[in-house]
């Protein structure tokens, strides 16, 4: 052990009670490796084990949907039922080897799903796509009250089925635009009934959420919230109402806050120099003492144990990291570990790069996601410092996945 990362080392107990061994927070990722009837593939039960092995304390997964009309894109797993509990517990079995804590983060795009996968969206209100997106996402229909229930049934219902395959927690998704996002926001939430309004009926949903989850799942078991430290557009969900949200998730007993940004065409979390949301953090360190987990912008190890001695954020969170590496959190720990150089994703030719560069580069890291579930290393041309990823490999397979509307779409997820 190295103690220069002492900070990191350290056990979390969280509020529920229980205790993560140590501060490394494997952010979510966006898989694509559910089967066709939806369920979670052997390979996402690979790649867990993998980043188990490899030393993190909490792993939380990409994106998984509570209804099955409503996908994120192509082969999102989902979670209604029992139907492939067998598959759930052998997912939930390898990522908890080593002593780490697996978190399932439940979803519902609302009007982020994509028309190659959903040509009928629904959302808080029935607000048109941004102009330019409308070749990727289809106008969406407003939820009616009785639906709004029915959401919030769904949550409950993963959150429990995850609890019984063996997930040791869960995050609800509530940033980057969809629904729950969605209906924090103004810009999207034009309701006038008890969901919209005001930022306590804006917020009702996810409050609701959480608590009927902590009601079916008991006090000992770890709930999570992804959270926007705002929009990134003066119309919607601010900065100062995300922490108004936040302490009110601190009371209703959430045990780790997950700070994020952004959304499908606003994607702030992708704008970052350095650690993203820093001065967010600290602001919310004054108003909670819920955990908080900062996730994006870590590249070396003494830039996250800063984040956790100074009192930044409880838990450092990594991603496109522990692609390119997923045993680095070990290698910290073991004193071994080097800075992590993320390759750049290129075409060779800067005018497409600069035309694909969002959906090139989550699609370049979503392929690497399956070679290290097939037990390889990423790929990568060059050596050292030239080293970088195919872009055209990457286009291929979005293409392969999408459609056309794939060189419109901007997802979120994978910067971290």
């Amino acid at each position: 052990m190295n103690r220069k990362y002492d900070a990191l080392m350290q056990p979390l107990e969280l509020p529920c009670g229980v205790t993560v061994k140590n501060r490394f927070f494997k952010a979510p990722m966006s898989e694509a490796m559910g089967t066709k009837e939806f369920g979670p593939s052997p390979e996402l039960a690979r790649l867990y084990r993998r980043w188990a092995l490899g030393g993190t304390g909490i792993l939380v997964t990409g994106n998984v949907m509570v209804d099955h009309r409503h996908l994120g894109e192509p082969g999102n797993v989902v979670v209604e039922d029992e139907r492939h509990l067998a598959a759930l517990k052998e997912w939930a079995a390898a990522g908890t080897a080593n002593g780490a804590q697996l978190w399932m983060q439940l979803n519902h795009p609302g009007l982020q799903s994509p028309r190659s996968v959903n040509p009928a969206p629904v959302a808080p209100s029935a607000v048109n796509p941004p102009t330019g997106l409308e070749a990727a996402f289809a106008a969406p229909r407003a939820l009616t009250l009785d639906e709004v229930h029915d959401v919030r049934q769904r949550f409950v219902a993963a959150a429990t089925i995850a609890q019984k395959a063996g997930f040791t927690g869960v995050e609800v998704h509530a940033a980057h635009g969809y629904l729950l996002s969605q209906f924090l926001s103004p810009a999207t939430n034009r309701r006038t009934d008890e969901y919209g309004g005001s930022l306590e009926n804006r917020m009702r949903l996810l409050v609701e959420i959480v608590r009927a989850i902590r009601e079916a799942v008991g006090p000992g078991f770890p709930i999570g919230v992804k959270l926007n430290s705002s929009d990134g557009d003066p119309q919607g969900f601010t900065e100062d109402e995300s922490l108004l949200v936040a302490a009110r998730l601190s009371g209703e007993g959430v045990d780790v806050l997950d700070i994020s940004g952004g959304t499908y065409t606003r994607p702030t979390m992708q704008d970052g120099v350095g650690v993203f949301f820093a001065d967010y953090a600290r602001r919310l360190a004054e108003v909670v003492p819920t955990p908080v987990a900062l996730t994006g912008g870590f590249r070396t190890p003494e830039q996250m144990a800063e984040a956790v001695s100074s009192g930044m954020s409880e838990l450092v969170g990594i991603g496109r990291p522990l692609v390119v590496n997923p045993a680095w959190p070990g290698e910290i720990l073991d004193g071994q570990a080097r800075p992590v150089r993320l390759p750049r994703i290129t075409t060779g030719f800067k005018r497409a790069d600069r035309k694909l560069q969002g959906a090139m580069v989550n699609t370049w890291y979503e392929m690497q996601l399956r070679r290290l579930a097939q037990g390889r290393d990423v790929a990568l041309r060059g050596r050292g410092d030239q080293a970088h990823g195919d872009g055209w490999a990457a286009m291929a397979f979005a293409l392969r996945m999408h459609g056309p509307a794939a060189l419109k779409r901007r997802r979120l997820g994978q910067r971290s």
